[in-house]
């Protein structure tokens, strides 16, 4: 079993419902033997999770350009019991930069809908 890269940005490859993989980068912060990548709900790959969960990732820069190969992995969603902990991993790994991301989108959420959440925390396992 391969170790799950580390590294500021991580190539999450998806799979459509045909086969056809979908790469995006995404800020991945370790947490234990996974994975934790915080995203919209409403985002393709999310989407493209909850049909299956096979995935690969691979380090990568900002713009998705692999550095090494990928490494396959299961997906899910993080229980809402879990997510305190995945946040403070996210925290952790990406300090200000994540909470500006996280509690903008989130105040806006309160204010325009409030009681409803419009992201999704995903962990990721290798396989």
């Amino acid at each position: 079993m391969a170790d799950l890269p580390r590294s500021t940005y991580v190539s999450l490859t998806t799979f459509r419902r045909t086969g056809v993989p979908v790469a995006t980068p995404v800020w991945a912060a370790p947490d234990l033997d996974s994975l934790v990548v915080w995203t919209r709900a409403d985002s393709g790959k999310v989407k493209r999770l909850r049909h299956t969960a096979q995935v690969t990732v691979a380090p990568c820069d900002v713009r998705g350009r692999p550095g090494s190969p990928a490494v396959e992995a299961q997906a899910g969603f993080v229980d809402r019991a879990e997510w305190p902990r995945a946040l403070a991993a996210l925290r952790r790994a990406y300090g200000w930069r994540f909470q500006a991301g996280y509690v903008t989108p989130r105040l806006w959420t309160r204010l325009r809908r409030p009681g409803t959440e419009r992201h999704e925390l995903i962990r990721i396992r290798p396989a």
